[in-house]
């Protein structure tokens, strides 16, 4: 793409276009592909060393993660993430460009505003995400988290960011069957849509259960 039409195009496209292959939802080989380095740096949270792994793909511009990550994730973290019982890592799969360009934003924001970014957009995207202009909406919710027009248009200019997160996605579907957001693989198992703390309780606890 030319990343000067980039600005103008940002709601035009959907990620969607590539089918899903109906991999096997729980296997050992998807498990241990699932955290094979991706071309972008993960963002991880939690022990390295934990017993579970959750991985996530999401949409900024998605209601169903929009209240993952405003209900459930704060209440999540801290009972297993903060506790060391779960790594877990967020990935992006932007269903629309304009989904795409808050990930980049939040990536260009820096490792340690990452994710206050990330935040803002999410408890933001009623308001930018449905805007008559959005990408102008988009400016003005992300001059909050520091950035001006020019920072702004050059991280969105950044073709190499832009095309890891196309790869993550991407890979997403092909690889592991995720048609839709938010996606989990709880070591290696998918779960999708927006799970409650209960649901999660109910998976994880006998993963987490001592051993006889």
């Amino acid at each position: 793409m030319d990343r000067r039409h980039f600005l103008p195009t940002l709601a035009a496209v959907s990620l969607l276009a590539v089918p899903s292959l109906g991999l096997a939802q729980t296997t050992p080989s998807i498990a241990s592909r699932l955290v094979e380095p991706t071309d972008l740096p993960d963002k991880v949270f939690g022990n390295v060393e934990a017993p579970v792994t959750i991985v996530e793909y999401a949409s900024i511009t998605c209601h169903h993660c929009m209240r993952f990550h405003t209900e459930t994730w704060p209440a999540l973290k801290q009972k297993y993430i903060d506790t060391g019982k779960v790594r877990f890592i967020m990935r992006e799969f932007p269903l629309d460009q304009l989904a795409t360009a808050g990930f980049m934003l939040a990536r260009c924001s820096g490792e340690q505003r990452w994710y206050p970014t990330l935040d803002l957009l999410y408890r933001t995207k009623e308001t930018w995400g449905h805007a008559e202009k959005p990408v102008e909406a988009l400016l003005s919710t992300v001059r909050f988290a520091g950035f001006t027009k020019e920072t702004f248009e050059a991280c969105l200019s950044d073709e190499k960011l832009y095309k890891g997160i196309m790869s993550t996605a991407q890979r997403a579907t092909k690889e592991f069957g995720v048609n839709s957001t938010p996606t989990f693989f709880i070591n290696g198992q998918k779960h999708t849509g927006a799970l409650t703390l209960d649901q999660f309780d109910k998976v994880l606890s006998p993963l987490l259960a001592p051993k006889p």
